[in-house]
């Protein structure tokens, strides 16, 4: 289908060349207009999930008294996704950085619950409904929030594989995860749409204003909100204020009245891929050399991570979109199926493995 992968060669790269080659999510009718990534995109934005999913909301607090959301869907029976079979394994499903959970993100949602996942949504502090406590927000590549929960799904369901799947910006969080947690993430695998790889270049180089305007307008919407409790620690007017995502950006976390910092500083500690040497999780990362938001495949594409480290994978594809990836018939994204493809194949390479090294499954 006009992909290619790219990685280090070894066996992991044989094995999952050879599934995704089987793989009829990459050989269906394609999208009729490959040449406009803009309207693959917002044709996945425009169309609701079908079913509309129903989700069962868990908060869980945090150590500093925050709270994150966990929303687990909810299958047709009235099950929630939670309640399934001890070996089933957990799907956590990561939205992109503004919060805003798509449709397309809910789809694939419906598809692993179809297949037998546990699919839960990781909803970041004050995003999509989860009510902020304190007056603290999550920046960018900062994975301390995703780490409690990924600590607490592994307490509810410790004898199920713990996998996740993040989408566009959303990524940093899950890529900057992997880098700090090195072999001790509790994944088992994990997958990337449409990731945003560099933070600093990508808030600077800025997007097209069609993207931008309403993401931005999304943002201070949900910041408005807690106008008065973040009113302590940024200047709300200069904030709701801003006229790019690097100028909100800068004012949330740089520009605080407690802790002011520079923005070198905060890229220093918030970049996704500052410790990506350290990940020791198989990572697939599905992109569109056509995405209209990550910007050009040169500057925006880390290739040498992916030749020189033997966990990352490149599912390179020349037309997609952001998070797009549409076609024809049911379904509508074949980058869902893939990515579920991609998790079918590495359990089964790690069960082939397990066997030959004669190994006991970990517990």
């Amino acid at each position: 289908g006009h992909c290619r992968l790219l990685c280090k060669p070894s066996a992991l790269a044989q094995h999952l060349v050879r599934s995704l080659g089987r793989s009829a999510a990459l050989r269906r009718g394609r999208w009729p207009w490959p040449c406009w990534p803009q309207l693959q995109m917002l044709w996945q934005l425009l169309q609701p999930p079908e079913p509309e999913p129903l989700v069962a909301r868990e908060l869980l607090q945090l150590p500093d008294a925050g709270l994150v959301a966990l929303d687990w869907l909810v299958g047709p029976g009235g099950a929630v996704g939670g309640g399934g079979g001890i070996s089933s394994p957990v799907l956590l499903l990561i939205p992109n950085a503004a919060g805003k959970v798509t449709a397309g993100l809910l789809q694939l949602g419906l598809q692993a619950l179809e297949r037998g996942f546990i699919p839960v949504i990781f909803n970041r502090r004050g995003h999509n409904g989860c009510p902020l406590t304190t007056p603290r927000l999550q920046p960018f590549g900062d994975p301390g929030d995703l780490r409690e929960a990924v600590t607490y799904l592994r307490c509810r369901h410790p004898s199920a594989s713990l996998l996740a799947v993040s989408e566009g910006s959303g990524s940093g969080l899950l890529l900057a995860y992997l880098g700090e947690s090195g072999s001790s993430s509790r994944l088992a695998a994990a997958a990337c749409l449409s990731p945003i790889f560099r933070g600093r270049d990508w808030f600077e180089a800025g997007m097209p204003w069609l993207y931008e305007w309403p993401l931005l307008l999304h943002l201070k919407q949900g910041l408005s909100r807690y106008a008065g409790a973040l009113a302590e620690v940024v200047d709300m007017d200069r904030l709701l204020g801003s006229r790019s995502l690097r100028e909100l950006e800068e004012t949330l976390f740089c520009r605080t009245r407690s802790r002011p910092t520079s923005w070198e500083s905060y890229w220093e500690r918030n970049e996704p891929l500052r410790d990506a040497d350290e990940a020791a999780v198989p990572v697939l990362c599905l992109c569109s050399a056509d995405d209209p938001v990550r910007g050009p495949p040169g500057r925006s594409l880390p290739r040498e991570l992916f030749h020189s480290s033997p966990y990352f994978f490149l599912l390179l594809t020349p037309h997609g979109g952001h998070c797009g990836f549409p076609r024809r018939g049911p379904g509508r994204c074949w980058a869902h199926e893939a990515v579920l493809e991609y998790f079918r194949a590495m359990a089964e390479f790690l069960r082939t493995e397990e066997r030959r090294k004669g190994l006991p499954r970990p517990r």
